[in-house]
């Protein structure tokens, strides 16, 4: 019977290493282990043997039984990742892989610091739940002051509230470091306003400040000349018009020479030349003696805009409700 048994077992494993599919596989299981299979059939013969033969044709057939379970798990297994397949076919063209991509609001946001960066600004980082005094009294927002009715806060009780802008970190940074400092911050501000094509509860915002002695427009217009001009990749002027906020004095509304028509008009710039993109101004002594600084000795300029509006204008987006919604199909367009 051993020799019997060995020639058995060469059967079996060619057969099993010739299935092509999971069916070829599953025909060699049934015609040697299956019920009416060889290898049945030989446990069936076992009965007839001599007393003392038993054990050892026992053991013998026991142990080809294992070897061929395990072989044609093997093989199955093979099969199943293969796609039936013990071969795999070269010349096919490879299967693309989905990949992870930044979101144009995180490519805007790393490219703004990096810039900053260069220029020696500090990125600084705040919470998102403001008190009263850091959200509005501390950047010249007295109470029932007009000016907190435009913010449109989502109070949380206890005079805490979401923050509406992300200047309160310029006030933090002021009353932790002594001039001269140069800082950016970026993150989430909050607003009650209604969604649509241009606002959003929530959006993101970047606040530059800068403080040292005989800090003026010049050096703010030189700062946001170099920042645009980097960010859109080809050299902007920067246009100054008059404002107001309550915390810089004198302010200004910021616009820089269209980056697509290069100042002569199109349909970006609404045929003006100009794209306007936020707020700037010199940081008004009441700021100043908030945090304790001597407002004699020391001047500065403060700036701030959205992300989303950024990051509009950069890549052509038309409604500032796509960033939030995580559609593949548009998050898939960025690098």
């Amino acid at each position: 019977m051993e020799k019997e048994l060995e020639g058995l077992s060469g059967e079996i494993e060619a057969a099993v290493t010739a299935a092509k599919t999971r069916e070829e596989l599953e025909t060699a299981r049934v015609k040697y282990l299956g019920k009416k299979g060889a290898l049945t059939a030989f446990f069936d013969k076992l009965g007839s043997l001599p007393k003392e033969e038993k054990p050892k044709a026992g053991a013998l057939l026991n142990s080809l039984r294992k070897r061929s379970e395990a072989l044609l798990a093997e093989k199955n297994e093979m099969l199943s990742t293969t796609g039936n397949s013990t071969t795999v076919d070269t010349t096919l063209p490879g299967r693309s892989i989905n990949t992870g991509r930044y979101h144009p609001l995180t490519i805007i946001s790393n490219e703004s610091k990096e810039i900053f960066k260069s220029l020696n600004f500090q990125v600084i980082e705040g919470p998102e739940i403001e008190s009263d005094f850091y959200n509005f009294e501390a950047l010249n927002f007295p109470p029932h002051h007009p000016a907190r009715d435009m913010q449109n806060s989502f109070h949380l009780g206890g005079n805490m509230l979401l923050r509406t802008h992300t200047s309160p970190v310029q006030v933090r940074t002021m009353e932790k470091q002594k001039p001269p400092l140069r800082m950016i911050t970026i993150g989430k501000c909050y607003r009650s306003d209604a969604s649509d094509q241009t606002h959003t509860p929530m959006f993101h915002q970047i606040e530059g400040l800068m403080v040292d002695e005989d800090i003026n427009f010049g050096d703010l217009k030189g700062i946001l000349k170099i920042f645009f001009s980097r960010l859109f990749e080809r050299e902007v002027n920067i246009r100054f018009n008059p404002s107001y906020f309550p915390f810089t004095e004198p302010s200004v509304e910021v616009s820089f020479s269209c980056h697509v028509c290069g100042g002569t008009g199109c349909s970006v710039c609404k045929k003006t030349g100009w794209i306007e993109i936020g707020g700037a101004g010199m940081v008004d002594p009441n700021v100043f003696k908030s945090i304790g600084y001597d407002s004699e000795k020391w001047t500065g300029f403060a700036f701030g805009w959205g992300i989303e509006r950024m990051a509009m204008i950069k890549y052509g987006i038309n409604d500032i409700r796509l960033f939030p919604e995580n559609d593949l199909r548009f998050l898939g367009q960025f690098e």
